[in-house]
């Protein structure tokens, strides 16, 4: 009978599975939604909701204990100005973890990490990433073609 469960290694050791949950919690703050393996979103669960908990409460100590955790100013910053207020009705359950099919490269269950609430501005794709997704310029018009051969 084991009593704690303890926690999903993820065939990782733990400085590598500490770095990587690190980066996923930068990134899960950052961009309020990634797409991840679901071992991976539910050991990440663990630790971004205790981090906006954090948030919650915008004191010295708190923002030191959450920079030594993620090590990235702009995400502090954030987490304390936007996360916290957002969150500080909510009691926990920040995170939704949603089942997204399977890789295909080796079949491994997927799944679509997202933030509770998440602000309008996440969602919608920033222009300059409206720009790459293909809007090819127009083509010239034949007239403009014909005036171009004539000059």
């Amino acid at each position: 009978m084991r009593h704690g469960h303890g926690l999903r290694k993820l065939n990782r050791t733990s400085s590598h599975r500490l770095a990587m949950l690190r980066n996923m919690t930068v990134s899960m703050l950052r961009h309020e939604e990634i797409r991840t393996t679901l071992p991976k979103a539910k050991e990440l669960r663990r630790v971004v909701e205790p981090m906006i908990t954090l948030g919650k409460k915008a004191s010295l100590a708190n923002r030191r204990l959450a920079f030594d955790r993620l090590r990235d100013r702009d995400i502090v910053e954030k987490l304390f100005d936007d996360l916290g207020p957002r969150y500080a009705k909510r009691n926990g359950g920040y995170l939704r973890i949603l089942k997204a099919g399977f890789r295909n490269g080796d079949n491994a269950a997927m799944a679509l990490v997202t933030l509770m609430d998440r602000s309008e501005e996440a969602t919608e794709p920033k222009p300059e990433e409206k720009k790459k997704k293909g809007e090819a310029k127009p083509a010239p018009k034949s007239e403009e073609k014909k005036a171009a051969k004539v000059a």
